[in-house]
């Protein structure tokens, strides 16, 4: 459905749950995470229950969302307001400042951002005649939405400012080489939709019956809004990742439907926006001198049990997990939810998330590692996906004589399958014959027991890594869109737990010892 159907769809269940009395409610509606593709340590469980390394217990992207949000309902009309689950928006406004959604139509806010960032958000072109350019907060228009544009169209659109003729107290950025003011462009992330709008939106929805395509809120629905729009973007689907038939129908629609609409914008001056829904921004916010690990106090160990020698290191991130004395964590690693061994060492840059390592093993740098309970037939069974961080999981290609052009840890798919005695056919991959994929490729292979998959699957990635062979025939192999067909949640609930009770009788411990 994509995130702006299953907003519909979220609509549609408070009027079935509530009646006509969910019009008066005022909504926080956060799209937990699709796939999560570029991130999938969160593909599992959804994004907006990524842990965070802070707290004791360790908080999660939920609690986080909801005191960034704290203040928003006391000023906010009946209405609904729509966030993503792997975005943090920090932002300081005068003492007596607040952020206010009372008017009708949407309102989004705007913070100021790099060119560069603007090419993946949406981006706002600001009607110039509404903002005085002066103090923290403003409150605006938008002339029109731009959705993920070339630099060269935000500067066409004028949706480019210079430092002095627009309001960007704290735009990214110094002064170019040529000592010219720096440019930036305000990006969205949160937006507000009045009662009025999401009642038109689900009225569309329910006559619509069924939707066979993916609509996405920000594209779909801002494009369509400000005097400015113009239905050119129903037909470019370059930020589609399920076409699906339809689209451009669809998307004429609610441009009709929403044309007029005013779309306000509330310009947060001393603010970032910062997102956190790929493996190299995990990583980097998490384990390196990044703003935000500054600004949120982020632990380098966060309510876990670690050797002593563990502990005079500060670019890592250990989240929830026991490591045993003699392991080793290279810098800038993240370990959620694990349980690491004695012999086991992990390189630079990795990710491991939710496994069991009771084996001497040395795990590469740039590897990511990522365990998943599922239930295919009758009892729990395990699955371990590996990847380099840098591997593309959202790349696909059309037919297996192409899908060489897919990179596994810097190999070739078809060198691997080679070294694995796996055969490239289309019975290799999961899910629709179009979309060939390390997403969809039956690679991984099930296992009885949480440590024995992370074993076969790191044996798999030794193999790779040093050209030798490692059959994978008698294993079931899944994919990675199979893994999360088959999850078992409370099994994977239930290892996070274990360890949990584990970290608070050291904890009791420690306090009976001290």
């Amino acid at each position: 459905l994509g995130n702006g159907g299953s907003t519909l769809h979220a609509l549609r269940c408070l009027e079935e749950q509530y009646g006509d009395q969910w019009t008066s409610f005022t909504v926080l509606l956060i799209h937990s995470g699709g796939y999560s593709q570029r991130l999938p340590n969160a593909s599992a469980l959804g994004k907006i229950f990524t842990a965070l390394p802070l707290g004791e217990p360790v908080l999660q992207m939920l609690e986080l969302k909801l005191a960034m949000y704290l203040d928003f309902p006391r000023h906010m009309r009946p209405g609904v307001l729509v966030t993503c689950s792997d975005d943090i928006e920090l932002y300081s406004t005068g003492a007596a400042e607040a952020i206010t959604f009372d008017k009708p139509g949407f309102t989004a806010l705007a913070h100021p951002s790099e060119l560069a960032v603007g090419t993946t958000h949406g981006v706002f072109v600001l009607d110039p005649s509404s903002l005085s350019g002066k103090g923290g907060l403003e409150y605006g228009l938008c002339h029109r939405f731009l959705h993920k544009p070339d630099v060269e169209t935000m500067q066409r659109r004028g949706a480019v400012c210079v430092r002095g003729d627009c309001p960007q107290l704290s735009c990214p950025g110094g002064r170019g080489d040529s000592g010219t003011a720096p440019q930036c462009v305000y990006t969205d992330s949160v937006f507000y939709m009045d009662r009025g709008t999401a009642q038109r939106l689900l009225h569309f929805y329910k006559q619509m019956g069924t939707l066979c395509c993916e609509i996405d809120a920000y594209g779909d629905f801002l494009q369509a809004l400000g005097p400015g729009a113009t239905p050119d973007y129903t037909k470019n689907t370059s930020n589609v990742s399920k076409e699906g038939s339809g689209l451009a129908a669809v998307r004429q629609q609610l441009y009709s439907l929403l044309q007029g609409t005013a779309l306000h914008v509330i310009v947060l001056n001393n603010s970032q926006f910062y997102h956190i829904g790929t493996t190299q921004e995990y990583l980097f916010h998490f384990t390196a001198e990044s703003k935000l690990r500054f600004e949120l106090d982020l632990q380098p160990v966060a309510f876990s049990i670690v050797p002593g020698t563990a502990k005079a290191l500060d670019q890592l991130s250990i989240i929830q997990s026991v490591l045993k004395p003699g392991c080793v964590i290279g810098p800038g690693s993240v370990i959620e939810y694990s349980r690491i061994g004695p012999a086991v060492s992990v390189g630079k840059g990795s990710i491991v998330s939710g496994s069991y390592i009771n084996f001497s093993v040395d795990i590469p740098s740039d590897c990511f590692l990522s365990s998943v309970s599922v239930r295919i037939t009758g009892g729990v069974e395990y699955a371990t996906m590996v990847f380099g961080v840098g591997d593309d999981l959202k790349k696909s290609v059309k037919s297996l004589s192409e899908i060489h052009s897919l990179r596994f840890f810097g190999a070739s798919l078809p060198e691997c399958l080679d070294l694995w005695s796996v055969e490239a056919s289309d019975q290799l991959f999961s899910g629709e014959d179009t979309h060939l994929g390390l997403w969809t490729a039956r690679i991984f292979p099930v296992c009885s027991t949480l440590s024995e998959s992370v074993r076969m699957s790191l044996n798999m990635l030794n193999s790779v890594l040093h050209k030798s062979a490692f059959k994978l025939s008698g294993f079931q192999l899944l994919s990675v869109e199979e893994m999360l067909t088959y999850k078992d949640v409370e099994d994977m609930l239930k290892f996070r737990k274990q360890i949990y009770d584990e970290i608070c009788l050291e904890r009791q411990k420690e306090k009976s010892d001290y």
